[in-house]
């Protein structure tokens, strides 16, 4: 069975002329027709997004039967997090605390998916944060949480989101830490792993959004959003992926 997953940090919906406009994301999200889409930075309640409740508006307009909304940070009025969309039954939804000290807060989204009666996925939506070092603790908290613990090496599994991580120095510890691989890494001139470039968005030079997968997913594809809106609509490009669910 073949399933498409998008990710996509979509800045509230406000593009590069700062502009809150929902539709280009909603424009972007239909053309790629995803299954299941991983949302970060998405407003609820704050008045800088109309007091929207974004997840929910995004969801209704791309006809997505079941979304899960994860609230990270709380603002003067309404809040902002990760959210999910599927087209399968979400049957779990819980949010992980990756905040390090007093630094920005910072989230995990954890769903399980019901692709069919067969097929269960384990899909965690993350931000993480801005310096390495933070990086590398929220790598280690989400290691050790009940939701990711819990979990049997052979059950199909994806980590994806904004990871931030600029130098790639957390492939080494997803691929031989904790057994997955990257579907955003492309080779290089001399066979070397190369991230996706998908920030910022009008001239991508950081590999910054990425997905890892485990368990009976087989890759398929994976490309970057190369739609015109998609440079001034948030200042991330979308990645698509393409899987196998053996």
């Amino acid at each position: 069975m073949k399933i498409r997953v998008l990710s996509y940090n979509i800045h509230r919906a406000i593009g590069f002329d700062r502009r809150f406009k929902p539709e280009r994301i909603i424009e972007i999200l239909q053309g790629h027709n995803a299954d299941i889409v991983l949302l970060q930075e998405v407003d609820e309640g704050a008045p800088r997004s109309r007091e929207l409740k974004l997840a929910k508006e995004l969801a209704d307009a791309l006809n997505y039967p079941y979304y899960a909304m994860g609230h990270n940070v709380s603002l003067r009025k309404g809040r902002y997090g990760n959210a999910t969309l599927s087209r399968f039954p979400i049957t779990r939804e819980r949010n992980i605390d990756l905040t390090v000290g007093i630094l920005k807060r910072r989230g995990c989204q954890h769903t399980t998916i019901n692709v069919n009666d067969k097929h269960q996925l384990e899909v965690f939506n993350l931000h993480l944060g801005l310096s390495a070092r933070e990086r590398q603790k929220q790598a280690g908290i989400l290691a050790r949480s009940k939701e990711y613990e819990s979990l049997d090496m052979n059950t199909p599994c994806l980590i994806g989101g904004d990871f931030n991580d600029w130098r790639s120095l957390l492939r080494a510890l997803f691929i031989e830490g904790f057994d997955f691989k990257c579907a955003t890494d492309k080779k290089d001139n001399y066979g070397l792993p190369k991230a996706l470039k998908t920030y910022p968005s009008f001239s991508p030079k950081g590999g910054l959004d990425r997905m890892y997968y485990r368990g009976g997913l087989r890759l398929i594809s994976a490309k970057r959003c190369r739609y015109k809106v998609s440079k001034i609509a948030s200042d991330h490009l979308a990645i698509i992926i393409d899987f196998e669910l053996a």
